[in-house]
């Protein structure tokens, strides 16, 4: 039984980033861009300076941490390359890291760098300030998109292996 704690614990781990991480991208794109568009001048101001870099935070890092312990937990069953490469019965959690690891490099390389020119904790004019937005916008709900057959194959990785394996 000790040998599986670790991959427990890295489990619920990676289950808590993941909530964290899934609950602020729909937040992001089914609570937030609507509050800003509606919003006060002063409102969104205070919201760009006090609530968005929060929030921010805690995605980019809840992401992050979401991947690697996803990584820690394939490592730990020895089948990293088979997730990776679509082989046998990893193919499933496979499409489903594969799904993640594009949302992980869509929310560092595409969101977070833009997203900060938006909320000015780096210096934008206004044009480049607004195709920021739009670039950060258009990769979030890309993001969105994907976290649907990425959850699917998450959970059907444990719970729908017949659908796939032909049982």
């Amino acid at each position: 039984m000790e040998s599986q704690a670790p991959e427990l614990i890295v489990r619920w781990f990676h289950f808590l980033a993941g909530i964290m991480w899934i609950g602020l991208l729909y937040y992001f794109n089914f609570v937030q861009g609507a509050f800003l568009k509606a919003a006060s001048p002063e409102a969104k101001a205070d919201a760009f300076k006090n609530l968005v870099p929060r929030a921010l935070f805690f995605f980019r890092w809840a992401a992050l941490l979401t991947v690697l312990f996803g990584l820690s937990i394939l490592g730990q069953r020895h089948i990293l390359i088979q997730a990776y490469t679509l082989q046998g019965s990893a193919a499933v959690i496979g499409m489903g890291a594969w799904l993640g690891t594009i949302m992980l490099f869509n929310v560092w390389g595409l969101i977070w760098p833009n997203q900060k020119k938006v909320i000015g904790l780096v210096p934008a004019e206004a044009a480049a300030k607004a195709k920021a937005g739009r670039i950060a916008f258009l990769a979030s709900r890309v993001n969105v998109m994907l976290s649907i057959p990425m959850l699917f194959f998450m959970g059907a990785s444990s719970h729908g292996g017949a659908l796939f394996i032909g049982h």
